[in-house]
């Protein structure tokens, strides 16, 4: 008979709801040859009273802190428990119920509850992942971690860290496929109607930010280059059409949008290739040569590299469907519907 492994989700108010049930759910979700379980799954806080959650509700959790001196796996989901997140401290009831944990317990963090963990030193020196919204206030509380926010998940030793709200699933279903094999993990996946595996990794998701046009610095030239991405755009040029020398020009623009230039052209050029490929039919090729990156290939690498996913991945996961015909516009120009559906079997 299979032991059952004992899970406890330490909510600390206000908890992040959607992390808290993800646990519950994928865990229990799944049951052994004879039908037994194989997680017990406890939510458990440091109030009994409740704990109050960021979706409109408290909950009345099933255990007291103590079970996680005794729990295999003690998780901590997202929460905007203001110590950790904004003095990067713990108070001295949450410090003194982390120390209980087991030296051979497996220690997972959901979301910003990653930031729980590092208030406690556990993540010091260690690979980990949060939500990428807040990797700046990370960094600065927590200079000791090695954070790396285009990561779903990260597994360092028995650390775990998930990224933002779904990437839970992600890592919830990686720990049953560590424990059980992907049978048992694809088998909960399917109960919870998710990919088993997603590819590529939270860059996917971040927003990329563009400066304000303006008329003063290098805004305009900005702008300008916006508009021409299917051109060849180098650094004279840019400099040229600002009036500025390239060392000016150079030091402007990364004193403005805190990239170099040809960093941030690449990165918009890349932006505006996602952006094509979830909002039109044309071709990788095509797609390629209208972000300035020249050919499929190129555009393959740097989607790679970036994001961790080739262009048709990347499409097929993000497409927003629209009626046939209609013309697909984007925030650099309209750009013609295609008379043929999307080629779903070409190369990419």
């Amino acid at each position: 008979m299979t032991a059952v492994h004992t899970v406890a989700v330490l909510a600390l108010a206000p908890v992040v709801g959607f992390d808290m049930t993800i646990p519950p759910t994928v865990f229990r979700s799944v049951h052994g040859p004879d039908d037994a379980a194989l997680y017990d799954v406890r939510v458990c806080g440091l109030d009994p009273a409740g704990v109050e959650s960021t979706a409109g509700y408290t909950i009345v959790p099933q255990a007291g802190p103590e079970l996680l001196a005794t729990a295999d796996t003690v998780i901590v989901p997202g929460t905007q428990y203001p110590r950790s997140r904004y003095d990067g401290v713990l108070s001295a009831d949450v410090a003194e119920v982390l120390a209980t944990i087991r030296d051979d317990a497996r220690i997972v963090s959901i979301c910003t509850g990653a930031f729980v963990l590092a208030a406690a030193g556990l993540l010091d020196g260690r690979r980990a992942t949060t939500h990428w919204a807040h990797a700046e206030d990370f960094r600065r509380l927590y200079p000791r971690v090695r954070l790396d926010e285009n990561l779903l998940f990260v597994e360092d030793g028995n650390l775990y860290t998930a990224a933002g709200l779904a990437a839970g699933l992600d890592l919830c279903l990686h720990l049953l496929r560590i424990d059980h094999g992907s049978e048992v993990a694809n088998r909960a996946a399917r109960y919870c109607v998710v990919p088993p595996w997603r590819d590529g990794g939270q860059s996917q998701f971040i927003d990329r930010h563009i400066p304000d046009d303006g008329t003063d610095g290098t805004a305009p030239t900005r702008a300008w280059m916006l508009r021409h991405l299917d051109r060849e755009l180098d650094l004279a040029t840019a400099a040229a059409h600002a009036r500025m020398s390239v060392r000016t020009f150079t030091r402007r623009f990364k004193a403005e949008t805190g990239q170099a230039p040809g960093a941030w052209l690449q990165q918009q050029r890349l932006r505006h290739a996602r952006h094509l490929l979830e909002t039109t039919d044309l071709s990788i090729d095509e797609v390629a040569r209208a972000a300035g990156m020249g050919t499929a290939s190129s555009l393959r690498h740097h989607m790679r590299v970036e994001l961790g996913v080739p262009p048709l991945a990347y499409r097929r996961t993000f497409r927003a469907e629209q009626p046939s015909g209609t013309r697909r516009t984007s925030e650099f120009g309209q750009v013609p519907a295609m008379d043929s559906p999307p080629v779903a079997g070409s190369k990419a």
